[in-house]
């Protein structure tokens, strides 16, 4: 079977697919996932998992990283961003929001193998119906208020749906990193493995997935997903007007 003309239209994911099984890779130039300041992973990864939703040939879906991280840094090579007014903010606005309500229509079971430190958009991973994390995993939520930013691109809504209200606000507020152990305690991490493992277990996990009946693997999902769907429907588009206000207000303080 050929593959879909999507395997080859994104420069930061590497597809790959056995038996209904599609694994999506991060990665930047072929190494390490890191996040473009403008374009990049913030908006081919959108439009990636809407291709990957519409695709019925896909049975379970595996995402994640190159090498030793996960996505741990900045790509300091990147398109560089516009100088923020409403046109950037507005394209910035409909990548977030794309970003993570087509990752949510994905109707078939999606696995997160963390394959080290996640902490830029961490959210993708632990969004997962199985997330497994390998034994050096850092999730932490850097972009934001450590840097003067409003948290509101979702990661409002997702991790205190995971660590409860009160830890999740600290988390946020104050940058805090969890490690794989404790990520496992709190039930971010359904399983913590010797990176050299991870990609297997995943695997492993992904053929036991697709050996069951199709719609009733697409209807769990869709069930499963419900409540992080309505979350971010209900709260998604005010976080990102906050997030672009106050962005817009503080480049504006210093263009004065």
């Amino acid at each position: 079977m050929p593959q879909p003309d999507y395997f080859s239209r994104y420069d930061n994911i590497a597809f790959r697919r056995e038996d209904g099984i599609l694994e999506m890779r991060l990665h930047t130039r072929g190494g390490p996932a890191l996040w473009g300041f403008w374009g990049g992973l913030h908006r081919d990864l959108g439009l990636a998992f809407r291709d990957v939703a519409e695709d019925t040939a896909n049975r379970v879906v595996i995402l994640t990283g190159t090498g030793d991280s996960f996505i741990d840094g900045f790509d300091l090579e990147s398109e560089a961003m516009p100088p923020m007014g409403p046109d950037a903010w507005d394209t910035i606005f409909r990548e977030g929001r794309r970003l993570l309500r087509n990752l949510l229509s994905i109707e078939v079971p999606v696995i997160a193998a963390v394959n080290g430190p996640a902490t830029i958009h961490a959210e993708l991973a632990v969004m997962a119906d199985i997330v497994l994390a390998s034994d050096t995993t850092v999730f932490a939520d850097k972009p934001h208020a450590l840097a003067g930013v409003v948290p509101g691109d979702g990661v409002h809504v997702i991790w205190p749906m995971l660590l409860g209200p009160n830890r999740g606000r600290y988390f946020l507020l104050t940058g805090q990193e969890i490690d794989a152990r404790e990520a496992l305690r709190l039930g971010v991490v359904g399983e913590v493995l010797p990176a050299g493992e991870l990609n297997a277990r995943a695997w492993h996990h992904a053929r036991t997935l697709a050996a069951r009946p199709a719609m009733a693997s697409r209807y769990t999902r869709m069930l499963l997903t419900r409540a992080l769907s309505a979350g971010l429907e209900s709260e998604l588009g005010q976080g990102l007007i906050m997030e672009g206000m106050a962005i817009l207000g503080a480049s504006a303080q210093q263009s004065q």
